[in-house]
């Protein structure tokens, strides 16, 4: 949307000037310039103010083509013409490194399963298209200081490509204009850059509020009390699939949210926060966690309140206690993110780049899209546990 706006104003700047006889004049403000004004808006505040006035903000300098009219359609890219196949542990590539190159994934912790399969996902592309893998992580978990140092020194070790889990979307701007300027591409997971890197995966996290809203949606009948259960107010991430959750919503007047509040994506927080509220609202008829984690939690809290099977549960991740809780019967949806896949996928385009200079066909290609049947219910939990569930070895 952003980038439809931007072409939207360059095309009507270009034709007053023709209009007016001038020249075209260079513009003071990027488009990445103004997409990274945009982005301040959901970043960490207290490194907002401080990194706009660090340097000018131009991403992509090193890797430019010209992606805004291509990014500006929201249609995912067919998986056909991607180039991998499969999903979670499953997935494979043609693609084959030409020389001995040494890509870096950097994660914000060591903790969180979803990055460890991450990882897992680097490591299987390192292994099967021909590349050195270099492991990297804060080491005070999810420090954005420490993060910028990891990267600051894999540049000095001489990676070729960083497959990046950002964040803070500001604040690590000044590094990548770093790699930017050694020639560095960065693929983003999740959570992007301020401004536009080589690329953006992982899932369309507005796309996957919106899916699995509309899915408990229907399963209310489309009327009742529903509780969100937010992702952590500073990530870019969290605020897309909270976007993307209101924007489903407005299709159901008769849903009323009666509450809103962040988890973090944290199971403690989830259960502790759905506490209180079943206080306050001991009728809800619905509650969407925005990862699993927050939906876990969610479910403890139900249980101990005796309301388990009583309310709707809504989940995204597809992480394996999600998983048995689908086939318990106490989440009814979540949604496969498989970080194990889209990790390989960046690395899979990195590759294809060092080899030959080709680009993403677009800056963001989610994986998994919608084209690849990523919705998660009891009617189709033992295939995906059988087949490509993420987190299985």
């Amino acid at each position: 949307m952003k980038r439809a706006l931007l072409l939207t104003l360059v095309l009507m700047l270009t034709l007053a000037m023709v209009l007016t006889g001038c020249s075209a004049p260079q513009s003071s403000t990027s488009p990445s310039e103004s997409a990274s004004e945009s982005a301040s808006e959901s970043a960490a505040p207290s490194e907002s103010a401080e990194q706009s006035e660090a340097a000018p903000q131009e991403s992509r300098s090193a890797f430019s083509t010209d992606l805004l009219a291509i990014d500006a359609d929201p249609t995912p890219v067919d998986p056909s013409l991607l180039p991998v196949k499969g999903l979670g542990p499953q997935v494979t590539s043609d693609v084959k490194a030409k020389e001995s190159y040494k890509i870096a994934i950097v994660v914000k912790n060591t903790t969180n399963p979803f990055l460890l399969k991450s990882i897992a996902g680097a490591e299987k592309a390192a292994a099967d298209m021909g590349f050195e893998c270099i492991s990297l992580a804060p080491a005070t978990q999810d420090s954005l200081e420490d993060q910028v140092k990891v990267i600051e020194d894999a540049i000095q070790q001489g990676v070729q490509g960083i497959i990046l889990h950002v964040i803070d979307s500001n604040g690590i701007m000044p590094v990548i204009r770093k790699c930017d300027e050694a020639g560095i591409p960065v693929a983003c997971i999740g959570t992007p850059a301020a401004n536009e890197t080589f690329m953006r995966t992982g899932v369309d996290y507005t796309e996957t509020g919106e899916t699995i809203t509309k899915m408990v949606a229907e399963k209310m009948g489309g009327k009742g009390k529903l509780i969100i259960l937010e992702g952590p107010p500073g990530a870019q991430n969290a605020q897309e699939r909270l976007a993307g959750i209101h924007k489903a919503l407005e299709s159901y007047p008769d849903i009323e949210v009666v509450a809103s509040q962040t988890t973090n994506f944290k199971r403690t927080e989830g259960m502790q926060v759905t506490e209180n509220l079943l206080q306050k609202y001991p009728d809800v008829n619905a509650i969407i966690g925005c990862n699993d984690e927050s939906s876990l939690g969610a479910i403890q809290a139900l249980k101990a309140a005796g309301l388990q099977g009583k309310v709707i549960v809504g989940g995204f991740d597809g992480n394996q206690d999600g998983s048995a809780a689908i086939k318990s019967g106490e989440m009814y949806v979540t949604y496969d993110t498989d970080p194990f896949g889209s990790t390989y996928l960046a690395a899979a385009y990195l590759v294809q780049y060092l080899n030959d200079g080709t680009m993403p066909p677009k800056y963001f290609v989610p994986y998994p899209s919608v084209l690849q049947n990523p919705v998660i219910t009891s009617e189709n939990i033992d295939t995906y546990i059988a087949d490509y569930a993420w987190w299985k070895e």
